[in-house]
């Protein structure tokens, strides 16, 4: 099958990695490289790269709104094309070019976390399990209809970076599974249970240490790694990526030991902390090289 891969972060790798494994894979897109490291030069996407080390070519349009790049893409006459993480949207002729359409690996299960952020929210929201689908794309946001899905739990003390890896490996055995067994029924997607994962605002990263433990539970792992749950421990700024619900009381932001901090209801204990300028680390090693105030603001 010829197949136009769309992507660009890590979360795409594994799935243009398995298609190509089974598959003609005839053009990758991609966001064009940006500046990036000390020197701020040009870096290609993690899927840039990826495809060139697989000798796929890769083509990094700005916009795909213009005449010439929608008969560019209609010219490579794709079977279908894969759409992971992309970052541009598709007009209606670039949906419409490939034979049997293109298809969208979400993070989700849909209609749930329609959007740009989906396991960070449902990590945050608290979310007893998750998924991926595999949507047939439309003109709407997230709002195709669903050809299959595979669901996974989230454990206790998981994290965004834990749940996008597994996710990331579930999304590309399920879409080589759908592109094997073309053309497949697609069921609409159900007018209850909709939400919205909007982007990460880094306004939200900072701790309120008066709300419920397991709100502020949630949000350090939902956070982790980027942009990262923070706080102040006497003017420093502490980045949180791992933590756990434990009972304690006390005033809000009261250290009770170790690095276990009280909450409006209930305390946390940080298990993963990152100081500015150094690596993140486990709460005991950091303990070590610092002595925390009374009090986390």
């Amino acid at each position: 099958m010829r197949v136009v891969f769309m992507g660009t972060p890590e979360f795409s790798v594994p799935a243009l990695r398995a298609i190509a494994a089974r598959h003609q894979v005839v053009c990758v897109y991609s966001q064009p490289p940006r500046a990036a490291g000390r020197g701020q030069k040009p870096r290609p996407s993690p899927v840039q790269a990826a495809a060139e080390t697989l000798g796929i070519a890769v083509r990094t349009p700005l916009r795909l709104k213009d005449a010439e790049a929608q008969e560019e893409f209609a010219a490579l006459g794709a079977d279908v094309a894969v759409v992971v993480a992309y970052g541009l949207i598709l007009p209606q002729p670039v949906l419409d070019a490939p034979r049997l359409g293109c298809l969208n690996i979400h993070a989700s299960l849909l209609p749930r976390w329609r959007g740009a952020a989906p396991i960070h929210r449902a990590v945050m929201a608290g979310d007893a399990e998750t998924g991926v689908a595999i949507m047939q794309m439309e003109a709407g946001l997230d709002t195709g209809p669903v050809l299959a899905e595979a669901r996974t739990a989230i454990g206790a003390e998981e994290t965004t970076a834990d749940l996008h890896d597994r996710l990331a490996a579930m999304g590309a055995a399920l879409i080589v599974d759908v592109l094997d067994r073309l053309p497949l029924p697609a069921l609409p997607q159900p007018a209850e249970g909709v939400t919205y994962a909007a982007k990460i605002d880094k306004a939200e990263a900072r701790v309120d240490w008066t709300r419920p433990a397991a709100e502020v539970d949630r949000l350090i792992r939902g956070l982790s790694p980027f942009p990262g749950a923070w706080c102040l421990a006497a003017g420093e700024r502490l980045k949180l990526l791992r933590s756990r619900v434990v009972a304690g009381s006390g005033a809000p932001g009261e250290v009770l030991g170790g690095f276990t901090v009280a909450c409006g209801e209930g305390a946390v204990d940080i298990t993963e902390v990152q100081r500015e300028g150094r690596r993140a680390v486990p709460a005991a090693e950091a303990l070590r090289g610092m002595a925390l105030p009374p009090r986390l603001d």
